[in-house]
């Protein structure tokens, strides 16, 4: 298992409560990063709004790409994961611009597709929001492009959406063929557009079984293109982990208990203009990305033991969340990632 960790620019994950004593700044952003190369986390995913979905859109929020611009110039090992929105770039200066952090970096730089939902955002910032499947061919068109100018001397393209005409990048990213492009997507069309052309799958949070059945599902699409297999599956999880079961429910009870702030805005949205597979609930909203829908809630062993039956699922990447951010990643750092080493060896010799 690969540990990886959702970076703070909202000022947290918790709807339902006001001051998580992480402020959306780069210096928080950076003492995280830094800390958690050390504590042995392999990825940071950077998400990508302009407006902050968690505290209320009048909050403030980081912007994903320039904070990683500057988080690969201070960090040595860790991957940075940066969500990206075809309706709000050009992709010729994206692939420029992803190519560069690249360099910056020396080749840790991955990107998140991500075809987006919030409406009121785009209009607010002058994004392109169209129906669902149409905002899949862009997404489509835009990952052709990246990929042509990545790989190709000379890159001419024309599509519904994008035309280029003997277009040169230089210098190329460090990473061969490209950056690994991940995706996440739940619609028939997001399914198929993700199974032909990016690299690996994230997902919300879900239960064991719901995730072992999205993984067969992507595993036999990606076999049906004659591509090589996709290189991870990922999963959004919040943990809450405590000494015992009694203060991790209470913990539960008091991030849960929803009181329907600003930031639930986007609510409508996420849950009306894409195709999810679960019906979400203002409960499960409560945190983000489905977080508490793999239960990784207990204690140190007790998610240790849950962390291994998403491995046998197939995960290969988990994607956390937590709150306070620095104290609970190092305590998961030091009590849980442990155990889950300790278990699988155990398993190895059973």
């Amino acid at each position: 298992m690969r540990f990886g960790f959702w970076l703070p620019i909202f000022g947290g994950w918790l709807r339902n409560v006001e001051d998580e004593n992480m402020p959306p700044t780069f210096d928080y952003a950076k003492q995280v990063i830094q800390s958690a190369e050390k504590w042995g986390y392999d990825t940071t995913l950077i998400a990508e709004l302009y407006l902050n979905d968690i505290k209320g859109p009048e909050q403030d929020a980081l912007e994903a790409w320039t904070t990683a611009a500057g988080l690969a110039a201070v960090t040595e090992k860790i991957e940075i994961m940066t969500a990206v929105r075809p309706g709000f770039h050009n992709p010729a200066i994206t692939a420029k611009m992803a190519a560069n952090i690249d360099q910056i970096s020396g080749g840790r730089f991955t990107l998140n597709v991500v075809s987006a939902w919030w409406e009121e955002e785009a209009k607010q910032y002058g994004g392109v929001f169209t129906a669902h499947d149409e905002r899949y061919e862009r997404t489509q068109e835009f990952i052709d492009v990246l990929k042509g100018l990545w790989t190709e001397e000379t890159f001419n393209y024309k599509g519904k959406y994008y035309e280029l005409a003997n277009t040169k990048l230089s210098p190329k990213p460090v990473q061969r063929p490209n950056p690994v492009l991940y995706a996440g997507g739940e619609s028939e069309r997001g399914k198929q557009v993700i199974s032909s052309s990016c690299d690996a799958y994230v997902m919300h949070g879900g239960t064991v079984e719901e995730i072992h059945t999205k993984i067969t599902d992507m595993k036999n699409r990606r076999a049906r293109t004659g591509k090589e297999a996709l290189s991870s599956f990922g999963m959004a999880a919040y943990v809450i982990c405590r000494d015992t079961e009694e203060e991790a429910q209470a913990e539960l009870e008091r991030i849960t208990d929803v009181k329907e702030t600003s930031g639930y805005a986007g609510f409508k949205d996420f849950t009306s203009k894409s195709q999810l597979e679960q019906q979400i609930q203002l409960q499960d909203y409560s945190v983000s990305n489905r977080g508490l829908r793999p239960n990784l809630i207990g204690t140190p062993g007790q998610i240790a033991k849950r962390i291994v039956e998403y491995e046998e699922a197939g995960l290969g990447l988990l994607l956390l969340q937590f709150s306070p951010q620095l104290e609970e990643m190092e305590r998961f750092s030091k009590q849980v990632m442990p155990l889950v080493e300790k278990y699988n060896q155990e398993k190895a010799l059973s």
